[in-house]
């Protein structure tokens, strides 16, 4: 089935469109307050549908999604009470207490470390602002952390990404389906 290959085809088209930079803004803000999805899905095909604007998005991304993480940090700050039910319908409360751990132990550092990996960034803009972190550093942290992420993979894009698209091309199939084959053994093992 070439379900993930036309999905893919479309991102790459949705990537030239002309207001295809303020959907990769308005994502990268989302995501780093309350959206799911990385704004990297969108990052990647539009840095390689357009390689010269790579370092271009990668900017879009950082500073979108570091004002997002503000909005995440004032949530934490003024709201968690009333936000406190959907993080626990939505089973973040362990989640949440171990990052609370993690602010405990490593302050500022582990702001940074959330910005650079693939953990839900979300988590963690709410936590500083409910932990009471100092907001310059968690700005800093995050613009460093977050930016050094978003600038890898424009330029992993801008440098590979033309020379490796026909490879991404005939796997794109199979590695959607081993994705969303590791999602259900997540959820079948979260369940029981």
């Amino acid at each position: 089935m070439s379900l993930f290959s036309s999905l893919y085809d479309k991102t790459l088209m949705w990537a030239k469109h002309p207001k295809a930079p303020w959907y990769l803004g308005g994502m990268s803000f989302a995501e780093s307050s309350f959206f799911p999805i990385p704004p990297d899905v969108m990052l990647m095909p539009m840095a390689l549908a357009k390689p010269d604007k790579a370092f271009q998005y990668a900017w879009i991304t950082t500073i979108f999604s570091l004002l997002g993480g503000v909005l995440g940090y004032a949530i934490g700050y003024w709201m968690l009470d009333m936000v406190w039910p959907l993080i626990e319908s939505i089973g973040y409360v362990e989640k949440y207490r171990k990052i609370e751990g993690f602010f405990a132990e490593y302050g500022v550092w582990i702001v940074f470390i959330a910005g650079f990996s693939p953990i839900p960034y979300k988590l963690f803009t709410v936590t500083a602002g409910a932990t009471g972190m100092a907001l310059l550093p968690f700005i800093i942290a995050s613009f460093i952390g977050r930016g050094a992420r978003f600038f890898l993979v424009a330029w992993l894009m801008k440098v590979g990404g033309e020379r490796y698209e026909p490879k991404i091309r005939q796997w794109i199939d199979w590695i959607g389906w081993f994705v969303i084959a590791l999602v259900i053994f997540y959820i079948i093992h979260k369940v029981t």
